[in-house]
C-alpha cells in the first residue's frame, strides 16, 4: 500500500487518495471512453427522417412494437428513464471529494465524458419509443421529470469510495438489464430492439470496468478503509435510480415495488442478479485474498465474504406477484 501522510480526517484521506489516482486517470479516459467524432450516435441507428421509406419503416416499428410482451415493454420503458436522468447523476458525481469542476481536473474530464456517453442512452430508447406508438410519452415524461426533480439519495454523501463501489454496481446492473431486454426482444423477433439494447449495454460493460478499476486502485492504496464502505454498502443495499420512480399523482418511491415486480417476472433484472453480480465484484476486487487488513477491516471482509450465500437463502423465499400492475407509461 501507498504509505499516506499525516491527516486528521477521513475526508482528508479521500482528498490525497483522489489526488494520487488523478496522475493516470487521463490513461484510463482513453482506455474507456470512445472519441465523439468516432463514437456511435442514436441517428445512426434508428430510421432517417430524410429517407422517402422513412414512414413504412416507421409503421413496421410500431407493429413489431406491439409484438412485445407488456412486461418487457414496461422494463424498457423504466430503463429509458433512468437513462434520461443523467444530469441527477452528473450533479451528485461532480459534487464527490476530490473531483471538482472548476478547475482542470481530470476527474471532472472524466465524469463529463462518461455522462456525455451515457447520454446518448436516453436519446436512443426516448426516440425509439416516441416511434413505437405504443406509450404515453407525456406520462413517461412525467416521471422522468419528476426523477430529475428528485433527486436520487443512493447513501454515499460525497465519498468517493462509496460512490465509486455504487457506480461498479449500477452500471454492471444496467449491462444485464439491457442485455436481457435485448436477448427477450429478439426471441420476439424485433431486431431494432435487440440492437439498441445491445449497443448500450457494451458502453455499459465498458463504463463498468472503469470504476471497478478505480475501486481497485484505492483497494492498493487504502484498503481498510475502502474495505470498511464496501461493508456499509452492502449491509445498507445497492439501490438503484429505479428505486425512486414515480407516476403522476405518487409520492416518490411508490413505483418501486411494481417496477421490481415487473423486471423479475419478465427475467430481465432479479435478486438473483444482484447477489451475482456482488459475487462478480468481491472477486475482481479479490478481496479473499487481501493482506495486510485491519482488524476491523478483517471483520468486514468476514461479513462481505458470506454476504451472497445469505442473500441467495433469503432470495429464495421470496415470491413474485403474479398479476400486473397497470402503468400510466403504456398507452395500450
Amino acid at each position: 500500500m501507498v504509505k499516506m501522510s499525516h491527516t486528521n480526517t477521513i475526508g482528508g484521506v479521500r482528498a490525497e487518495v483522489m489526488k494520487t489516482l488523478e496522475q493516470s486517470i487521463d490513461k484510463l479516459i482513453t482506455k474507456y471512453l470512445k472519441p465523439v467524432e468516432t463514437n456511435w450516435q442514436p441517428s445512426d441507428i434508428l430510421p432517417d427522417t430524410k429517407d422517402l421509406n422513412f414512414i413504412e419503416k416507421v409503421r413496421e416499428i410500431q407493429e413489431l412494437a406491439r409484438e412485445l410482451s407488456y412486461d418487457l415493454f414496461v422494463v424498457l420503458i423504466g430503463d429509458t428513464i433512468t437513462e434520461e436522468a443523467l444530469p441527477t447523476y452528473e450533479s451528485w458525481l461532480m459534487s464527490v471529494e476530490g473531483i471538482c469542476q472548476h478547475e482542470k481536473n481530470s476527474w471532472a474530464r472524466w465524469i463529463r465524458g462518461w455522462t456525455a456517453e451515457e447520454n446518448r442512452h436516453g436519446d436512443l430508447l426516448h426516440t425509439y419509443l416516441y416511434l413505437s406508438g405504443r406509450v404515453n410519452m407525456r406520462e413517461m415524461q412525467v416521471t422522468t421529470q419528476y426523477l430529475i426533480n428528485d433527486g436520487i439519495d443512493i447513501g454515499t454523501d460525497s465519498d468517493p469510495y462509496r460512490n465509486f463501489i455504487y457506480t461498479s454496481f449500477q452500471e454492471l446492473a444496467t449491462n444485464i438489464s439491457h442485455r436481457r431486454v435485448g436477448t427477450l426482444a429478439r426471441k420476439a423477433g424485433n431486431q431494432l430492439v435487440e440492437k439498441i439494447c445491445n449497443i448500450i449495454a457494451l458502453d455499459e460493460a465498458r463504463h463498468a470496468t472503469a470504476y471497478i478499476q478505480f475501486v481497485k486502485k484505492i483497494f492498493e492504496i487504502d484498503r481498510n478503509e475502502m474495505m470498511l464502505a464496501l461493508e456499509d454498502m452492502m449491509k445498507k443495499n445497492i439501490v438503484m435510480p429505479a428505486h425512486f420512480l414515480r407516476e403522476s399523482g405518487q409520492k416518490m418511491g411508490e413505483l418501486f415495488s411494481h417496477f421490481s415486480d415487473t423486471a423479475q417476472r419478465a427475467m430481465v433484472y432479479t435478486t438473483e442478479d444482484y447477489v451475482n453480480i456482488m459475487k462478480s465484484l468481491l472477486k475482481q476486487w479479490d478481496l479473499e485474498h487481501m493482506v495486510g487488513l485491519s482488524a476491523q477491516a478483517e471483520k468486514a471482509r468476514d461479513y462481505l465474504m458470506k454476504l451472497p450465500d445469505r442473500l441467495t437463502r433469503i432470495s429464495q423465499r421470496l415470491r413474485i406477484p403474479k398479476s400486473q400492475y397497470k402503468f400510466k407509461w403504456v398507452s395500450d
